[in-house]
């Protein structure tokens, strides 16, 4: 089965004023064509060029060809980031999008406009299949648009079991039993709690992971927040993550080298050791895996913990969508709707975990993890289990300001206090909102 890359076109060099990279689409394969392999519909599938992407993508695509001969599915790539965002924006706008594609769920799924965009997969038999989780992450106007992709995850904290069974330590339910911890681990000579700064993306998690937090204290944050009437620096629940950063801080919690350290170089402390717990994304357990694979269950994941320990819970990142433009008609369409049919079955969830660690739970009904995943998948699968997860912010509010990492590293490294970093945040956001034309702004 051939991969087929996109190249520049005429469409791309029209729009050469934008920040895209545009040597990533070509004339020849933007949009559905007409054409049929020996009598079976042709459609193409798009995804992210991420490598463990297309590898489960092509794993896909050819086990389902190869299951029947109606269809012929081949695999298109995008950029990631910016880039791949601003692409897929282009093509559904001017109807030369893939027949299918893969795209993020929650407010990136939001900002492509897919009520104009895309076509409504809710009554589809197939949507039985998808937990009701993940629904609300694919839906705009009443309507379903997606399937889920991938596995969910978690924002919370990695930490090190080794170290905690060697202290006797329990997994926090509050953020007062979580510093009580930090404090017995750092006594011990062990860095408390690991910080990465020289990846700026990674100082966000005490406030991104709080978010389950914020929303059992305030319900209607998320709406209120998104219409302008709640703010990170006014609201006593929201500004907590903020000063959790600063606390961190303030009593020499964290690894004295946190300006100069990366991700990788954090999960490194956590897999030898000398770091005990790391405010992060449950998905690095692939990092993690590719460093020590024998020393992979040594690490743990635990929610972050708020206020009240009866509420504990986990802030939940939700697998991204497979979806359908409204460019794709006909025969095509059916073709398509056979393929996402395929997408949503126990086989298409093996396929994926041949090809990639899974870092949560499948969103589908009957995919099962496998005994041998990683006990941090084992560790977020239970919260999902046992409904204690929320989404994050993300999933129900389109805002989230571009300068938070930049300001919690100015947090975390002691430069500026709490609340008037939440203060300088909610002037980024409100930038941010007027920029979508949001009510209330």
């Amino acid at each position: 089965m051939k991969t087929t890359f996109l190249r520049r076109s005429a469409i791309c060099a029209a729009l050469a004023m934008l920040p895209l990279s545009m040597s990533a689409c070509s004339a020849g394969s933007l949009g559905s064509s007409g054409d049929s392999a020996g009598g079976a519909t042709e459609i193409t599938f798009l995804v992210d060029n991420a490598p463990a992407t297309v590898a489960g993508a092509e794993a896909l695509a050819e086990d389902f060809n190869a299951s029947q001969d109606d269809v012929e599915v081949t695999v298109e790539t995008r950029p990631q980031g910016g880039d791949g965002d601003n692409l897929v924006k282009t093509r559904l706008q001017t109807d030369t999008m893939a027949d299918v594609f893969a795209y993020n769920s929650g407010s990136l799924f939001q900002q492509i406009a897919p009520q104009a965009t895309l076509t409504p997969l809710t009554d589809q038999p197939y949507m039985d299949r998808v937990d009701d989780s993940f629904k609300p992450q694919t839906t705009a106007g009443g309507e379903v648009y997606g399937v889920p992709y991938g596995t969910a995850f978690g924002g919370g904290v990695l930490y090190s079991k080794k170290v905690y069974e060697q202290l006797g330590l329990q997994v926090p339910l509050t953020w007062a039993d979580f510093i009580a911890n930090s404090e017995k681990i750092k006594a011990a000579g062990i860095a408390p709690v690991i910080q990465t700064y020289q990846d700026t993306w990674t100082s966000q998690l005490l406030v991104l992971g709080d978010f389950h937090n914020v929303a059992a204290a305030n319900p209607s944050f998320a709406e209120d927040y998104t219409a302008g009437e709640a703010k990170y620096a006014t609201d006593p629940a929201a500004i907590k993550g903020f000063e959790h950063t600063q606390q961190v801080h303030d009593m020499g919690l964290q690894n004295s080298d946190y300006a100069s350290t990366k991700n990788e170089d954090g999960i490194r402390m956590l897999l030898d050791g000398t770091g005990a717990q790391y405010p992060m994304l449950s998905s690095m357990v692939a990092t993690a895996l590719s460093i020590a694979p024998e020393k992979i269950d040594d690490i743990g994941f635990f929610a972050l913990p708020g206020d009240d320990a009866s509420t504990n819970g986990l802030t939940a990142w939700f697998p991204g969508g497979v979806y359908v433009p409204k460019s794709t008609t006909g025969e095509k369409l059916e073709a398509v709707n056979q393929f996402i049919e395929h997408l949503t079955t126990p086989a298409a969830c093996d396929i994926l975990t041949q090809e990639s660690v899974p870092t949560g739970p499948y969103l589908v009904e009957g995919c099962e993890l496998p005994e041998d995943v990683p006990q941090v998948t084992k560790d977020v699968s239970a919260y999902f289990e046992n409904d204690r997860q929320s989404p994050a912010l993300e999933y129900l509010s389109p805002i989230k300001g571009p300068a938070l990492e930049q300001i919690l590293v100015e947090v975390g490294s002691g430069i500026r206090p709490a609340q008037e970093a939440a203060a300088l945040y909610d002037q980024d956001v409100e930038k941010q909102a007027q920029q979508l034309g949001l009510e209330g702004w």
